[in-house]
């Protein structure tokens, strides 16, 4: 009984933890906009008239306020218009300037509103997915430009996380060797976090479990990430790794021979809470594998 309440305890926690793993919605502080002003602002704007202007590519000055314009109501945290832009026809319009590769910053801006989109619902994330937005993030990721790079890395985030469907969709197209390609040092710290939030969501769901050329292909930046002085990473990096045993003893038996296990047991004496309960978790597993085994 006691075990049972403890492998209940463990649920429960983990399911609170992928609450706040699956999507995010990229509302940076120094972006971040009055809810009053967004409401004053929605009043007053013809949502046609403005996406007229984001697909007018002739005038790219015009093109890029409106786009900017779309991304700031959508970086509302309460009730952005999400389907109200989607009905007016958007998303072909913000995907097609992700190819503008003559306007980084109208792609950067592109991204940012379909970042936020995928955010939404299950059914606005395969929208975008839908209108074509995944190849060409996986392009961009890629991007001479850090910040494009960044954005695109958030959206494939809130893609992935949406579920088995679009986890398998993307990893299949082949987002993971690019993406840990950018774990290179000089990475600015919260990039890093993003790329290391993503690893996670593409590790989170195990039933099925990701192929085994995927989770070879993952462990190796796992066994560097997890050496890690960030405090998130760290935390994350620990969450990966977790959600890797719950496939089951082969998916254990490959991460003992990656040689990351003598690099978790030193953190069990983390002084981050959260690094610490979620080693528990993760040697709970294990245990619980073995002793079936």
């Amino acid at each position: 009984m006691r075990r049972r309440r403890n492998e209940v305890t463990v649920e429960l926690r983990k399911n609170k933890r992928e609450e706040t793993l699956q999507k995010r919605r990229n509302v940076p502080v120094s972006y971040s906009t009055d809810e009053d002003d967004i409401d004053r602002t929605l009043a007053s704007t013809d949502l046609e008239e403005l996406v007229m202007k984001a697909a007018n590519a002739e005038n790219p000055e015009e093109q890029l306020a409106a786009v900017q314009q779309c991304r700031k109501l959508l970086s509302s945290d309460k009730n952005p218009p999400i389907d109200s832009l989607i009905t007016t026809g958007i998303l072909p319009i913000l995907v097609q300037c992700l190819s503008r590769t003559d306007n980084p910053t109208l792609q950067f801006e592109a991204a940012w509103a379909l970042t936020n989109i995928a955010s939404g619902t299950s059914a606005q994330t395969n929208k975008v997915v839908h209108a074509g937005a995944v190849p060409l993030f996986l392009q961009l990721l890629m991007s001479p430009h850090e910040n494009v790079c960044e954005q695109v890395v958030c959206a494939l985030g809130n893609i992935i996380g949406d579920g088995l469907v679009l986890r398998d969709y993307v990893v299949e197209l082949g987002v993971v060797k690019p993406l840990l390609s950018l774990i290179k040092p000089g990475i600015p710290i919260t990039f890093l976090r993003n790329v290391t939030w993503v690893i996670v969501n593409v590790c989170r769901i195990k039933d099925p479990p990701l192929p085994v050329e995927t989770i070879r292909e993952i462990l190796p930046a796992l066994n560097e990430l997890i050496t890690h002085t960030d405090v998130n990473v760290l935390v994350d990096t620990v969450w990966a790794i977790s959600y890797l045993t719950d496939g089951g003893y082969d998916q254990i038996q490959m991460i003992i021979e990656s040689g990351i296990v003598p690099k978790l047991i030193p953190l069990l004496s983390h002084k981050e809470v959260k690094t610490h309960d979620t080693m528990i978790y993760l040697l709970m597993d294990y245990h619980e594998l073995l002793n079936l085994e």
